[in-house]
């Protein structure tokens, strides 16, 4: 993930997403993260952005601690900051000792890291044995580039399907998400990233796959025909 390119757009997520403003993070992603990382006290958000997870953290503020390349968002995170302390640096190289944390987040963010293998072995060199990682991603399957909601009225009788893209290709593309942002995305099978984590030994212990909130679907409301299909995968590990 480059630090670069997040500079450039650093307002952009800014505004679009953070501080109540997506409905996504606001009802469904900040719940998620602070059930799962309940009970852990010393926390690291891993390409924390601006600072909205760890904020969210019901943790001791003086306990979490973000991560992040991008030296506007930490800037800015730093300055909406509650008490919690963040750090300017990549995902695969972390300033911290081995084992000083009790749980890992990282939210929607290996979708954006090229070092994916590196990123993830650092994840579980700085958590204790028994440590928690919190991994959330656009869900590998369901939002494979390419994937999308079909109506199919070239036959006598119309459908309407899920199609889903080249799953099993891995690939990086750049998708303009807003006039001017361009923003890069890496695609990877499921398989990729669970024997990352195994070689890794974070072993997985839970998976979750929730539908979109009713928030996000009274916003999208060309996503509705959808609402059974999920956008994100939650995937809850251990270290050994």
């Amino acid at each position: 993930m480059s630090g670069d390119i997040w500079d450039s757009h650093a307002g952009w997520w800014q505004r679009q997403f953070t501080d109540g403003v997506d409905p996504e993070y606001q009802d469904q992603i900040l719940p998620l993260v602070d059930d799962l990382t309940l009970g852990f006290d010393k926390i690291l958000d891993v390409g924390c952005g601006e600072g909205q997870v760890t904020r969210s953290l019901s943790t001791k503020p003086s306990q979490v601690v973000g991560v992040d390349p991008s030296w506007r968002q930490v800037l800015k995170a730093q300055e909406r900051s509650s008490g919690e302390t963040y750090v300017q640096a990549s995902a695969a190289l972390l300033p911290f000792e081995t084992e000083a944390f009790d749980a890992a987040i990282a939210c929607l963010v290996f979708e954006h890291i090229t070092e994916m293998s590196e990123a993830i072995a650092e994840v579980a060199r700085i958590l204790k044995p028994g440590g928690r990682f919190v991994f959330l991603l656009n869900h590998p399957l369901l939002q494979t580039p390419g994937s999308g909601w079909v109506e199919d009225y070239t036959s006598e009788t119309p459908s309407q399907y899920w199609r889903i893209g080249q799953y099993l290709v891995e690939q990086e593309t750049i998708e303009e998400v807003e006039l001017g942002v361009k923003i890069s995305f890496v695609h990877r099978p499921l398989s990729v990233y669970l024997n990352s984590l195994a070689e890794s030994g974070l072993i997985l212990k839970r998976m979750l796959e929730p539908a979109p909130p009713e928030s996000f679907l009274e916003r999208n409301d060309a996503y509705r025909s959808a609402r059974n299909i999920p956008r994100l995968l939650v995937l809850v590990c251990e270290k050994q």
